[in-house]
């Protein structure tokens, strides 16, 4: 079996780097950047963009979804509650995550450096910090104080929490205490520092 994650530092492909070591599945890394993309990469990215997972003839480009596979590449171990409500409370942290804490830090890094310089403006960051403030409060109406925010045990909803946070304090966004706690926490997790091995 060939599994390949093609990802690059920090970003988006790292949570997902994190989620296969913490399943201990068989997986190879490969580091990309705009020197090194791999002559068929379009084949598993149209867009370019990391990561992509290519397992076998199957292949994911979204990291979420990524996340998700590597929790079904290893059952038992509680990284997707099996109960349906804790299933329902983990998708929809999950969501949020994706859909509210983590649109106005692409905003940001949009208008920083991923688009063309002639479609950027910095008026949107004053916009995308009061997003992300608001989506802060309301993270703390959905989560209750604690180490997790599904059940009483780590699940990849921790995992990608986690690194959207890191991800806004690394963008120096206004980022409340309680979270970069609760990103302190879960970033000594040894996959996690496994992961950060790999790409710094």
């Amino acid at each position: 079996m060939t599994r390949i994650l093609y990802g690059r530092g920090q970003s988006r492909s790292f949570r997902c780097l994190w989620a296969l070591i913490e399943a201990e599945v068989a997986f190879e890394y490969v580091e990309v950047t705009p020197e090194t993309v791999p002559e068929n990469y379009a084949l598993f990215n149209s867009q370019g963009k990391v990561p992509a997972l290519v397992d076998d003839s199957f292949c994911l480009t979204e990291s979420a979804a990524i996340v998700n596979y590597a929790g079904g590449l290893s059952p038992g171990k509680g990284f997707i509650p099996d109960d349906i409500r804790l299933r329902a409370r983990y998708d929809q942290i999950c969501y949020f995550v994706m859909t509210e804490l983590e649109q106005p830090l692409w905003t940001v890094g949009k208008h920083r450096f991923a688009i063309p310089e002639e479609h950027r403006h910095e008026v949107m960051f004053a916009t995308a910090t009061w997003e992300f403030e608001k989506a802060q409060t309301a993270l703390g109406q959905l989560i209750a104080d604690g180490e997790f925010s599904v059940g009483e045990s780590f699940s990849f909803a921790d995992l990608l929490l986690a690194h959207t946070i890191n991800w806004a304090d690394r963008f120096k966004m206004p980022v409340e205490p309680r979270w970069l706690q609760f990103r302190d926490v879960h970033y000594k997790r040894e996959a996690c520092l496994l992961g950060l091995a790999k790409v710094t």
